[in-house]
C-alpha cells in the first residue's frame, strides 16, 4: 500500500467535507453580502491567515531546492485566476434578481449543484489535452458519481436556462483549477504549496473586491453581519481546504481527485439537513451511496 497515495486520499476527503458545510455558510453569508463581496473578503482572510504559518515553516526549513518564485507567483496567479472565475461564474448563475433584469431566467441551486459537479467528467477529458491519461476506476468512478449527483441534486424537470450555461461555464474553471494544482503541486514541499495557496488566495480576492467595488454596495454593518460564515469561509473553506487540496494533489491523479473531491455534494446536503432543516429523501440518499460507491471505484485503477 502506497502511504503517501493514502495520506493524499484523505486529505482530499476532508478536502470536500469543509468545501460541503461551506454551502451552508454561503447561503447564510448571501443574506448579508453580495456574492463578491463576499469572496472578496473570505479570500483575503485566507491569504493572510496562512502567513504567520509560512513565516514558521520556513524558520524550520530544511530543503534547499525550493521552487522558483517567479514558477510560484505564475502559478498562483493562474490559480487565482480561476477560482475568480469559476466563483464568479457559480455566483451569477445563481443570481435571480440580476439575470431577471436582463431579461433571463437563473439557474436553480439543485441544478447548479449538479451541474457545477460535471467537472468530476470534465477533469479527465480536458487532462487528456496535458497529457495526462485516466485509469479506468477513474473513469467508472466519475460515471457513478455523475449519476449520484444527478438524483441528489435534481429532483424536478430538465430545461436549461441562461443561468444554468453560466454555471457550466464555471465548471470547466472548476476542472481547470484542479488539473493546473496537479499540473503545478508536484516536486513542490509543504512550504512551496502553502505559498501558492497564498497566492491564488490574493489574486482571487483582489480580483473579487474590484468587481464588488463596482457591482455592489459594501457595507462594514454588512460584513459584520456575515462574520461567522466569512470566518468559515475564509479560514476553513479557503486557507485549510484549498491548502489541504495542494498539498494532496502532490501525490493524486487529476482525475482520481476530482471523484473524491466531488464528495463536498453529499456533504453540503448533509450541512443542509443538520443545519437547515433541508429533507434528504430516499433520492437523495441514494444518490449519496452513488457517490461513495464511486469514491471507493475510483481507488481500483486511478
Amino acid at each position: 500500500m502506497n502511504v503517501r497515495a493514502v495520506r493524499a486520499d484523505i486529505l482530499l476527503f476532508l478536502t470536500a467535507a469543509i468545501w460541503g458545510f461551506a454551502f451552508v455558510a454561503q447561503r447564510v453569508g448571501m443574506e448579508h453580502v453580495g456574492p463578491l463581496t463576499f469572496n472578496g473578503v473570505r479570500f483575503a482572510l485566507g491569504a493572510v491567515a496562512l502567513l504567520p504559518l509560512i513565516r514558521f515553516m520556513e524558520s524550520s526549513r530544511s530543503r534547499t531546492n525550493k521552487v522558483s518564485g517567479t514558477r510560484l507567483l505564475s502559478g498562483g496567479i493562474l490559480l487565482g485566476l480561476a477560482l475568480f472565475a469559476g466563483s464568479t461564474l457559480q455566483q451569477l448563475g445563481l443570481a435571480a434578481p440580476l439575470l431577471q433584469s436582463w431579461g433571463v431566467a437563473s439557474s436553480t441551486a439543485g441544478k447548479a449543484g449538479f451541474i457545477t459537479g460535471l467537472y468530476v467528467v470534465l477533469v479527465p477529458l480536458m487532462g487528456l489535452v496535458f497529457g495526462q491519461r485516466a485509469g479506468v476506476g477513474s473513469w467508472g468512478g466519475a460515471f457513478l458519481a455523475v449519476v449520484g449527483m444527478y438524483m441528489l441534486s435534481v429532483t424536478g424537470g430538465v430545461s436549461v436556462a441562461f443561468g444554468d450555461i453560466l454555471v457550466m461555464g464555471s465548471a470547466f474553471f472548476w476542472a481547470g483549477h484542479v488539473l493546473l494544482v496537479g499540473k503545478l503541486s508536484p516536486g513542490m514541499d509543504a512550504v512551496d504549496a502553502v505559498k501558492l495557496s497564498s497566492i491564488q488566495f490574493g489574486v482571487c480576492s483582489a480580483l473579487s473586491l474590484c468587481g464588488a467595488s463596482f457591482m455592489e454596495s459594501m457595507t462594514l454593518e454588512g460584513i459584520m453581519g456575515a462574520t461567522l460564515p466569512i470566518l468559515y469561509g475564509g479560514l476553513m473553506s479557503t486557507g485549510v481546504a484549498y491548502t489541504l487540496q495542494v498539498v494532496a494533489q502532490r501525490d493524486a491523479n487529476s482525475s482520481h481527485a476530482a471523484v473524491i473531491l466531488s464528495l463536498e455534494a453529499v456533504f453540503a446536503a448533509i450541512g443542509g439537513w443538520m443545519l437547515l432543516d433541508e429533507t434528504l429523501g430516499v433520492r437523495a440518499l441514494i444518490g449519496c451511496g452513488l457517490m461513495l460507491v464511486g469514491m471507493l471505484v475510483s481507488q481500483l485503477k486511478p
